[in-house]
């Protein structure tokens, strides 16, 4: 019996905005990997040295942090030595607003490739996601070394048994990152100077964010407000798994993923809305 394949692809305009096709987006994993591929490839070509910026950006940052926030601002860390407590703010931070920044300009720089040939747009931040992640995942391997260091020389940091659960946290920031970074880029289309304040925007929100600072030092309303802050209890939750210091504040965490899905839901809404005819505006 001879097989028969249908390589018709009927594109709908008049689809429901709320309506995500994953089955489409799965049919194009192999132009996820490729794009993948490329924007790591692309990153570090043409450095002097190369991949190995992954590992000296975290370091240096973290220096950076211990010395301004550890030794002159005197900043206490829970007890937990200032780098490695640097260190566990600046990956998760790094992961989730390296995300951000390049998924919130997806519309302006693919606009050439979005007006030749069709595929599903969504797939451009998703590739975004896994390229950062490959950074994520060998700095936390470091990460993780330098843990074994301070454990050996005696500091008071103990890797909680519920890191088992460190997968849905990092795929919570994703989802985070991802869902602000489309909604920034769907609105870029009209207004494009919300991209130049991205940076500036993510600034304020690392300060906003107990990256260089536990949340134990901030009391009362303000110590709410700046829970409230999706990002919060993901950085608090990452050291208390990884570190032992402060704990798992599990009713922001769970207002933090109500917030993410909410997020996200706006963000895709918006991206549908906008990917019909934004070819004509850019």
């Amino acid at each position: 019996m001879e097989n028969k394949q249908d390589w018709t692809k009927i594109i709908r305009s008049e689809e429901s905005f709320f309506k995500l096709n994953l089955k489409e987006i799965l049919e194009y994993k192999d132009l996820i990997f490729l794009l993948t591929k490329k924007n790591f490839t692309t990153m570090y070509k043409q450095t002097i040295l190369g991949p190995l910026w992954i590992v000296i950006n975290p370091l240096l940052t973290t220096t950076m942090f211990t010395i301004i926030f550890g030794y002159i601002a005197s900043i206490p860390t829970d007890s937990v030595p200032q780098f490695i407590f640097y260190m566990a703010g600046n990956i998760i931070w790094v992961y989730f607003s390296s995300c951000l920044s390049q998924i919130s300009s997806t519309f302006l720089t693919n606009a050439a490739i979005f007006g030749k040939v069709y595929f599903p747009r969504l797939v451009l931040p998703i590739s975004v996601i896994f390229t950062k992640l490959i950074d994520f995942t060998v700095q936390l391997v470091v990460f993780i070394l330098f843990i074994e260091i301070f454990i050996h020389r005696g500091a008071p940091i103990s890797i909680d048994i519920k890191v088992v659960f460190f997968p849905l946290l990092i795929l919570q920031t994703a989802m985070l990152a991802f869902g602000v970074g489309i909604i920034i880029s769907s609105l870029t289309t009209k207004y494009r100077d919300l991209n130049v304040l991205v940076s500036f925007g993510l600034q304020l929100w690392m300060y906003a964010t107990p990256i260089v600072y536990p949340a134990s030092q901030i009391h009362g309303k303000l110590q709410t407000l700046l829970m409230l802050n999706p990002m919060a209890p993901i950085a608090e939750t990452f050291r208390y798994l990884f570190l032992g210091c402060g704990s798992i504040p599990t009713t922001f965490l769970v207002i933090s993923i109500l917030e993410t899905i909410i997020i996200g839901c706006i963000g895709i809404f918006l991206f549908k809305k906008v990917e019909k005819d934004f070819i004509d505006t850019v």
